[in-house]
């Protein structure tokens, strides 16, 4: 199963959430997808807007062999936590899908350390997808202290109303 994931942002992520619909279409694989405020209704794909319970989505990605995420960081730390083969589609300024650009500087980061493909282009993701499967997930102890101090950084700025300026996938 792949599972896409936009996060919980007030804009949609429609340029994601078409190009993945249109890639389920010619699979085999099932793909459910969290489109949150995303305005495209997927025809081929299972599909959700939120969750009451953020446990919902974790376990999805545990049961998923491939990820499809928009990059917050509340995602990215997820997918790193649970070792899955990922591929991250940042939302942009430009396409009005976030505020700013701060998802692809924290998706370059992780980009460089090799443990992410990035995709700044969806007619890319089709073939990322084949490519994906390949990436070392293998956690040092230096990495592991790094997710947990931001898993409780994130957990505490949520705490406090400020999880929209974070990106998380935790819902509302």
């Amino acid at each position: 199963m792949i599972f896409v994931t936009v996060g919980t942002h007030y804009l949609g992520f429609d340029r994601l959430i078409k190009k993945m619909d249109e890639i389920a279409g010619k699979m085999e694989e099932e793909v459910i997808a969290q489109i949150g405020s995303t305005k495209y209704i997927p025809k081929n794909m299972i599909y959700f807007k939120f969750v009451k319970d953020e446990n919902e989505i974790l376990e999805l990605c545990k049961k998923a062999r491939i990820i499809v995420s928009h990059g917050g960081a509340g995602s990215i730390l997820t997918i790193l936590n649970y070792m899955k083969p990922a591929l991250i589609v940042p939302r942009l300024k430009k396409f009005n899908e976030h505020i700013d650009d701060h998802q692809l500087e924290l998706a370059e980061v992780y980009k460089k350390e090799r443990k992410l493909i990035v995709i700044y282009d969806v007619e890319n993701i089709e073939t990322a997808l084949k490519e994906v499967v390949n990436l070392d997930f293998k956690k040092n102890k230096k990495e592991k202290k790094l997710i947990n101090f931001l898993k409780n950084l994130i957990e505490k700025m949520e705490n406090e109303n400020l999880h929209d300026n974070v990106g998380s996938i935790s819902s509302k």
